[in-house]
Parts: C-alpha cells; structure tokens; sequence
C-alpha cells in the first residue's frame, strides 16, 4: 500500500447505462441484477483484483464507466483465501505485489476509502475469493460496507486443496450465518454459488447444475436471501442453453419463492484461445448463450487469458464487446421464463432429467443440505470427474461425443439413467484428455466453431 489518500472517483459517461436517468435504485446486489434483466440488460463482470488500492480503485473506475452495465469485483489474494494473514502483511510490508486484493490485511477503513463514492445502489461491488474458510474474509468485506460474495461448501473445496468436506462445510455454514447478521438492512447480503464451474471444464451440465443448484439450498438453509446460481460454459452451446434453462427450471421447484436469484453463466473456464479473433469469438459465443437461455450476468474473460493476467484496458474491452454483442442478440420468442420446456416439442432436456434426479437423490439423503451433501461425497452420489480430492469418489469420467456434447462414459455410483452413460467404449486415453481440454480453444482459433444458435 502507498501512502496518501486516494483519489475521488470520476462521474460516470452517459454510456454507462446503470446510471442512466430513470434507472432503479437497487439497494443490494441481487436487486441490481433484477432492474437491469427487467430492463432487457445483461449485466457483465470481470474478475479483476490487485494489492494495491489506488490500482484496485483504478480497475473498478474503469469497469463502472465502461460502455456496459456492470458490476464491480474485488478479487481476493492467494494468501488471504487460505488464511495466511502473516504472509500477505509480510509482502505488503516489503512491497511485494499480490495476486488480489488482501481484503483481510488492508484495514477496513483503507476500503471503505477504496470504494468511497463508488461503490453503491448504481454500481454493486462482489468479493470474490476461493476460500474453504471464509470467515475472515466475510467480516472485512462487511466491516468495509460490502454484501456480496461468492463461493460454496463443496465448489471453493473439492477443486482447490485438501480441506475435508465436512470441514468446509462447517465453516461455510458459519460463514453464510455470519454474513446475514453483518448486513444491515434494507440491504440484502447476497451468495453465488461457484458450483456450476467445478474443475472449469470437462463436467457434465447434469452435475453441475445438480451442484449449483444444491449450494444454493445450502445457503439459503443458513440464512441467505439472494442468491446467483453459476454455469460455466462447456463445449456445446445447444448443451449449454439447456443447462441454463435447466438451471433457472429448477431454481423455481426447490428455491423458496421469496428468496431473489439469478442465473450467472461464466465464459468458458478451460484452455483459452491463444488468437484474440479466437478468444473474442468465444467471448461473444458466451454472451449470446446468457441471453437466449436466460442468465442475467456474465463474468466475461479476455484475449489475453491464454498468455498473462489481463489488463485493466483488456477487461474493459471484454466487458464492452460482451455488452455490445448482447445487444445485437435476439431473444427467443416468448422470453427464456424458468416454465419453458427444456428439450425439443416440450419434453425435458437431458440436463434437466439428469440433474433433477441428482439433486432428489441428494436432498432424499438429509434434510439438511449440508450434511446431505458430505453423506452424498461419501458414498459416490455426487462424484466430479477428474477432480483428486480425497473426499471425491474419482470414479466418474467424462468425453466429449462426435456432435461436441459433454457426456459420461463412467458414472460410478452417481443416480444417472444408464441410457445417458456411454460406457467404456467411450473412456479417454492420455492423448483423447489432452485434445478435449485443447477442443475448444483449438475450435475457436481455427475459426471452426460454426454457427451456436440450437
């Protein structure tokens, strides 16, 4: 941190669309996104964080006033998602850069001047982190004045160390608990579950839907009233379309009516294009998913995820090109309501039957979400392909089929319809792993993608 105070933030250009005259006034993320779907906006999000305040501050400047309607993100250090407080003040001390924001190390007064006359009804700001312990991080963004912030039991654990499930669980129960005690009202603390991006590629739609869907009960079992529910896009739009609708579809059978949701889709998370025309490409591909299926917030990546950390300037861009493509983005007839059918002359989609029935088997298990949830790990009902974790059963696999489709060709003990599970003949080799990781970015910067309307 450097010395000196901050510097005030700029009004905003008459292109930043949530300060427009006449927009809502929103007094809590999740309501922010509700205006804007309301108003026929998609709401687009980068992840962005960085050690230093006044660079921090720089960022959300430049997303606020971007040609788009936006929201802000405080992306949280290494050091600070695992608890290591004496390591991120050691750096620093010494000047040393960090990946994110040190949200629990900066004194909350210094955020709260960070976001001074940013940060508010008009333009939401959400820490985003990767913690299994949340805790910490929970009290200084409330302490800075925040309400948003993402992650889940079994999402911002079994994908990123060796803390054990029912741990993570545990802490993210207290951690949800805490939350909804420090947010004065009329605000509404809001939670997004990460589990629709287990492993960011190579999951089947069914799964993780099933898990977002499952974090969301989660937190609303302890205490949270808003809430977004996650996707990731894979490596068929069709695919994806149906897990969004599925997605929305069932958070209006199990989520309570009074609780706000939305679905947010995120850019592809696999092995990026190298080419900016292949990774724009895919960008745009995502935007056009969000609004034909119905997600009403995009966390968008750039063209130069495959090479470094973006830059300020390469966020905005992605956040413009994300806008400006939605835009041009006919919506289908008769809206993307969560009532729609699913799959083709109204039946259900394959994502939505397979999901249905993993979320029935889980929930069937506990009426607690999460101790439904450890006894669903332990005994292989909910099994995330690929995924090393020790309380992960690792007996599910996953390929990619000849129309570009995500399926399994192993199920393990998981409740999925045997006509959906493709068998052996299916298994990856060495080499078939390494060409679906690269299938996507490979597609894109050849120019092959071909057409993404279903």
């Amino acid at each position: 941190m450097t010395g000196g105070t901050l510097a005030p933030a700029p009004r905003r250009g008459t292109t930043a669309t949530a300060e427009a005259p006449g927009a809502p006034i929103a007094p809590s993320f999740g309501a922010f996104v509700a205006a804007a779907a309301a108003d026929g906006r998609l709401v687009v999000q980068p992840r962005m964080g960085f050690s230093d305040p006044a660079a921090m501050r720089t960022g959300l400047e430049r997303t606020r006033a971007a040609a788009a309607t936006t929201v802000g993100t405080l992306t949280i250090d290494s050091y600070t998602r695992v608890g290591d407080a004496s390591a991120a003040r050691a750096s620093l001390a010494e000047g040393i850069q960090l990946n994110g924001y040190p949200i629990a190390t900066h004194s909350a007064a210094l955020t709260r001047e960070l976001l001074s006359g940013l940060s508010g009804p008009s333009f939401p700001v959400q820490v985003r982190h990767g913690s299994s312990r949340p805790e910490a991080i929970i009290r200084a963004l409330a302490a800075a004045g925040l309400d948003a912030t993402e992650g889940g039991p079994v999402s911002y654990c079994l994908p990123y160390g060796r803390t054990p499930l029912a741990e993570s669980v545990e802490n993210w129960a207290r951690g949800c608990e805490l939350l909804a005690s420090l947010v004065p009202e009329p605000r509404t603390p809001h939670v997004e579950t990460f589990g629709g991006c287990m492993l960011g590629q190579l999951c089947p739609p069914g799964l993780l839907v099933a898990l977002s869907l499952l974090e969301g009960l989660f937190f609303v079992r302890h205490g949270i009233r808003s809430v977004s529910l996650s996707y990731a896009q894979q490596t068929d739009p069709v695919q994806d379309e149906e897990a969004v609708r599925a997605l929305r579809r069932l958070a209006a059978e199990f989520l309570p009516p009074e609780v706000d949701r939305h679905v947010v889709l995120y850019t592809y998370m696999g092995v990026f294009p190298r080419t900016a025309h292949g990774a724009t490409r895919l960008l745009e591909a995502s935007a056009r998913i969000a609004v034909r299926a119905g997600a009403h917030r995009l966390i968008v990546k750039t063209a130069a995820e495959a090479h470094r950390i973006p830059t300020v300037d390469e966020n905005v861009r992605a956040l413009e090109t994300a806008a400006s493509t939605a835009v041009l983005t006919e919506r289908p007839p008769g809206g993307a309501g969560p009532d729609r059918p699913e799959g083709p002359h109204g039946s259900d989609s394959e994502v939505y039957a397979e999901a249905r029935a993993l979320v029935e088997a889980v929930l069937d298990l506990d009426g607690d979400p999460g101790r439904a949830l450890r006894t669903a790990f332990a005994r292989g009902h909910l099994d995330v392909p690929f995924c090393l974790h020790p309380d992960n059963a690792g007996r599910s696999r996953s390929f990619v089929d000849d129309r570009g489709r995500l399926r399994w060709s192993d199920a393990g003990r998981m409740p999925v319809a045997p006509s959906l599970v493709a068998g052996a003949r299916s298994a990856l080799t060495s080499d078939g792993l390494l060409s679906a990781l690269h299938g996507v970015a490979g597609r894109f910067d050849d120019g092959l993608d071909g057409p993404d309307t279903p």
